[in-house]
């Protein structure tokens, strides 16, 4: 059963991962004829994250009621009503609309699923599950990118990702039986987690910091993500279908490195792991400022991605082992709403240094967060090691 439930979340990976790069890499073919400003593309991603960020704080308690399984195929198909949606407005206003059901549709089930496979599941179980979701990341810039090269436009890619979605969700269906199986497994964690407040979990030594390096993770993430492809298109002077297929690129790095991570975690410990990544992604985004052309934009957001891989995995199936069983279900929650935050403030405020200043700041953001994330992982390390 439980193998078969894996082969399951695996494919609700793909789901999460599919809408998360599309419309980063249809903006610059977007903002014109909605005749709207650049940087309006971090409002959107706002909307989109704001609601994922509440869909997690609140994650705990839907679980609780509902289960697993029902949380993630009721938030496929909420995904999948705001993908078509997206693909049938025609102005900024229901874009924003529909951005609200897209992003409550992402936290329920990314904080469910991330806890259920850190309690039940081996490490590298979690690094080929965020692979799966690199996968998905990985195809929704490829499929923006192949429509807009043959003509379509970019409504076209947000309907082939929304026939996807669909597909999943009918899966996601018919597995509930093997949901109802496995849902007294983690009922104890489930009721230990509840009877904690938010107070009582961030008293926890180590927790502050660990929401901090979600935070700068998904800053760095998300925004290399959302406006890479206006950097190559504005800075670097590619064409936007050059600049979509190059974007996936940074995904396609994700997604490699995940699936060598799952290897690779049982030589290195998890914290080892985060390391390398942090190195990589230093890398990667020091590349960006060399005078080498434009061919090594190819090389900096392959960089990034393998870097980013272990990175996010890592922290999360530590989180049972750092902080406890019982109240991780509800610290995922946390983690993931924290992570969020960084998704929907740091991407607008780029759009904003763009719009003001110039597009050319996008490698010192990046920077930026790095350095903070290496900070506020170094430091719960030796917080949660003293305790």
């Amino acid at each position: 059963m439980y193998s078969i439930l894996l082969v399951i979340i695996y494919l609700s990976f793909i789901s999460l991962g599919l809408p998360d790069g599309l419309l980063g890499s249809a903006w610059p073919s977007m903002y014109k004829g909605l005749q709207v400003p650049m940087s309006y593309a971090g409002i959107l991603s706002m909307i989109i994250a704001g609601g994922t960020i509440l869909s997690s704080l609140f994650s705990n308690r839907l679980i609780k009621k509902l289960g697993t399984g029902k949380v993630t195929a009721i938030s496929v198909c909420m995904t999948a009503i705001a993908l078509f949606g997206f693909s049938m407005s025609n102005s900024f206003v229901l874009l924003c609309f529909w951005g609200i059901p897209y992003g409550l549709g992402a936290g329920s089930v990314d904080a469910a699923l991330n806890n259920f496979v850190a309690i039940h599941y081996k490490a590298k179980h979690m690094s080929w599950l965020h692979c799966f979701w690199g996968i998905g990341a990985t195809l929704g810039p490829y499929i923006m990118g192949f429509c807009l090269t043959n003509g379509m436009r970019w409504t076209s890619g947000y309907q082939f990702v929304f026939i996807i979605q669909i597909v999943l969700t009918a899966i996601l269906i018919f597995s509930m039986p093997l949901w109802r199986k496995s849902s007294t497994l983690s009922t104890e964690e489930l009721e230990s987690s509840n009877s904690l407040t938010m107070i009582e979990i961030l008293r926890k030594p180590g927790a502050k910091q660990a929401l901090i390096t979600f935070f700068a993770y998904c800053s760095l993430e998300s925004t290399t993500g959302l406006w890479g492809s206006s950097y190559m298109v504005i800075e670097k002077g590619l064409t936007p279908y050059v600049a979509a297929k190059w974007i996936s690129l940074f995904y396609l790095g994700i997604t490699i490195g995940r699936f060598l991570s799952g290897f690779i975690t049982g030589i290195l410990n998890g914290k080892n792991m985060v390391r390398l990544g942090q190195v990589i992604i230093m890398i990667g985004i020091l590349t960006l400022f060399l005078p080498l052309g434009n061919g090594i934009l190819c090389v900096s957001f392959i960089l990034i991605g393998l870097g980013c891989a272990p990175i996010y995995p890592s922290l999360i199936h530590a989180t049972p082992d750092n902080f406890g069983k019982d109240v991780s279900q509800a610290l995922m929650g946390m983690q993931m709403a924290s992570a969020y935050v960084g998704t929907t403030f740091m991407p607008p405020l780029f759009g904003a240094l763009a719009d003001n200043i110039s597009i050319k700041l996008f490698p010192f953001f990046l920077f930026v967060f790095v350095i903070l994330m290496i900070c506020m992982v170094e430091r719960m390390n030796r917080i949660v090691s003293r305790s």
